[in-house]
């Protein structure tokens, strides 16, 4: 079975092809069917946007396209970077994180806690929607540390592992992760529809 996911982010790619191993499927990248440009993110809630983009990449390929959009909610920061996570700052993720940190300066560490959250989507081609969520505890430190992962991943602290999520392995990050628990619910819906 070929799945789209309507993402060009390979490290994204490399989390659900390994999320979703041990299912018949092929997942692809929208550069894979020759689909260029980026699925402006318009909407106002996580849901909105994975819609958006299952809907439009599904539509363009006429596959059944999963999409997911995921953030940083700071409760310090009353939410943010929230949807705007991934546009936090222009520049590479190390830009982002570092943003974030200078915003925490002075933030004592039980006020710097955070939540990763993931809305999965999956749009087939008749129509059906579905859509599963996952969210992820932990608190932001106070710098980088680790080298794993992408994204605000090395300045995420994961207090039951007692590390960032940078240093989590592979195996654990995918067990633990907000993308992990939306995927593990969304496994249930693959392989009650597709396969």
């Amino acid at each position: 079975m070929r799945l789209l996911l309507a993402t060009h982010n390979r490290g994204k790619r490399r989390e659900w092809q390994a999320l979703l191993t041990g299912l018949p499927v092929e997942l692809l990248l929208p550069d894979d069917l020759g689909l260029s440009g980026e699925v402006e993110e318009t909407g106002e809630t996580y849901l909105e946007n994975a819609l958006l983009k299952a809907r439009t990449l599904g539509a363009a390929s006429g596959l059944p396209t999963l999409a997911d959009d995921s953030g940083l909610e700071v409760d310090a920061l009353d939410g943010a970077p929230g949807i705007h996570s991934a546009r936090y700052r222009l520049g590479a993720d190390a830009v982002r994180y570092r943003a974030l940190l200078r915003a925490l300066e002075g933030v004592p560490p039980e006020k710097r806690t955070a939540r990763f959250r993931c809305v999965a989507a999956l749009v087939l081609p008749d129509g059906r929607e579905f859509t599963t969520e996952g969210v992820c505890e932990g608190v932001i430190a106070t710098e980088p540390s680790g080298e794993g992962g992408f994204g605000y991943d090395p300045v995420f602290y994961v207090p039951e592992q007692d590390c960032t999520m940078a240093k989590l392995s592979d195996e654990t990050k995918n067990r633990l992760s907000h993308r992990a628990r939306a995927a593990q619910a969304l496994r249930a819906v693959l392989l009650a529809e597709l396969l």
